[in-house]
C-alpha cells in the first residue's frame, strides 16, 4: 500500500465508524487533486463530504465550529503551503478554544491535513515545509508520518485525538516507488499508533539520525551508503510526532552513540532541528563526543530548477555522518 491508499483507507475507517466524522476541503468531494478522499462522497453523501470554496481561513474556522458543537471534522488544506490565510483561526482560535472558555468548550475532534514538501516539480508554492510554525503553539499537536504505515495508524489516532491536530503529509510519498521504499505493508482494518511516541526505525551504535516525514527515508538511504561504504553504524529515529515530540527516546540513543545528526527539508534557521539539538544538548551534554549537526534546506524562498541542490539529500547527510565521525 502506498501512502496515499493509507490515508484514503484511514479516511474510509474513521468515516465509518463516528457518523459525525465530516471530510471537506478544495476538491474533496472528487476525490481530491491526490486523489486521498476518492470514494468518501459515493459512500457516506453530500453531508458529510463535500467541497468548500478556496478559502482556507473559511474552511478552517467552519471546521472549528463544527469540532466546538461536537463534530468530527477532517479538513484537507490542498497544499501546505496554503495554509497561512487559516494560521489565525489555528494560532488563536483552535489552539486556545479550551483555555479561553475555562474548559467548557474544546475543539479537540478538530484534524487538519495538508500535504507539504517537495515534489520533484512544484517550486515556490508547493513545496514548502511549514511545521515549525505550528510547533510554537501550544494547544495543537503536529504529525508527520514518514510512510503508509505510519499514516493509516497516525491519522487515526489524530482523528480521536481530544486535542486539535495538524497532520502532515508527505507528497512526495504519495506515489512513489522503490527509491524511497514508500509502499509497504499496512495493517487491515482499524489500529492506530501513539502520537508522541518514536520509533526507532533502524537500530544502531555510532551515531544518531533524527528526522520526519519523508526525510526518514532519506536518512534510511544515508545510513545504508555510510554502513557499506564506511562501515558506520547509524541510530536512524523517526519522531512521528513533533508536538509532543518523544524527547526520552531521542535522549537514550544519544547516550548510546555520543553523536546526533538532525535533518529536515524546511530551511535550517529557526526550523525545528533547532529544537531538538537543544533539548538534547541540555539532556546529553557530557555523553556526546562530538558538535550536533543539522542537515536541512537552505535559508532560501524554495528553488524550482535548483530543488536538488536545494534539499538535504541522501548525499549530504552521508556527508555530514562522516565530517561528525572524524571528531573522535
Amino acid at each position: 500500500m502506498n501512502l496515499c491508499t493509507a490515508v484514503n483507507d484511514a479516511l474510509h475507517i474513521a468515516m465509518a465508524s463516528d457518523p459525525k466524522t465530516l471530510c471537506f476541503g478544495e476538491d474533496v468531494a472528487f476525490g481530491g487533486v491526490f486523489m486521498c478522499s476518492r470514494g468518501l462522497l459515493d459512500r457516506f453523501g453530500r453531508a458529510r463530504v463535500f467541497n468548500t470554496p478556496l478559502a482556507e481561513q473559511g474552511i478552517i474556522g467552519f471546521a472549528i465550529g463544527a469540532a466546538a458543537e461536537g463534530y468530527r471534522p477532517i479538513a484537507e488544506i490542498q497544499f501546505a503551503d496554503y495554509i497561512f490565510p487559516a494560521f489565525d483561526q489555528i494560532t488563536n482560535e483552535a489552539a486556545k478554544y479550551r483555555y479561553r472558555s475555562g474548559g467548557v468548550y474544546d475543539v479537540g475532534g478538530l484534524t487538519i491535513r495538508a500535504p507539504y514538501g517537495a515534489v520533484g516539480h512544484g517550486g515556490h508554492y508547493h513545496s514548502q515545509s511549514p511545521e515549525a510554525f505550528f510547533t510554537h503553539i501550544p494547544g495543537v499537536k503536529v504529525v508527520m508520518p514518514s510512510g503508509p504505515r505510519e499514516a493509516k495508524g497516525l491519522l487515526l489516532a489524530a482523528i480521536r485525538e481530544p486535542d486539535p491536530v495538524v497532520f502532515f503529509e508527505a507528497k512526495m510519498l504519495y506515489r512513489t516507488g522503490k527509491r524511497l521504499a514508500a509502499v509497504e505493508e499496512v495493517p487491515e482494518g482499524d489500529f492506530m499508533l501513539p502520537l508522541g511516541k518514536a520509533r526507532v526505525a533502524q537500530p544502531g551504535t555510532d551515531i544518531t539520525l533524527v528526522g520526519w516525514g519523508q526525510q526518514v527515508r532519506v536518512l534510511e538511504l544515508a545510513a545504508k551508503e555510510v554502513a557499506e561504504r564506511d562501515g558506520i553504524s547509524c541510530e536512524v529515529i523517526d519522531l512521528r510526532t513533533l508536538v509532543p515530540w518523544d524527547v526520552e527516546t531521542v535522549a537514550a540513543s544519544v547516550n548510546k552513540t555520543g553523536r546526533l545528526l538532525v535533518s529536515h527539508e524546511a530551511p535550517v534557521s529557526s526550523g525545528f532541528g533547532a529544537e531538538v539539538v537543544s533539548r538534547i544538548t541540555d539532556r546529553c551534554f557530557y555523553a556526546l563526543e562530538a558538535p550536533p549537526v543539522r542537515v536541512c534546506g537552505y535559508d532560501i524562498p524554495f528553488p524550482l530548477v535548483y530543488e536538488p541542490l536545494y534539499l538535504p539529500t541522501a548525499r549530504r547527510v552521508a556527508d555530514a555522518v562522516r565530517h561528525t565521525l572524524q571528531h573522535s
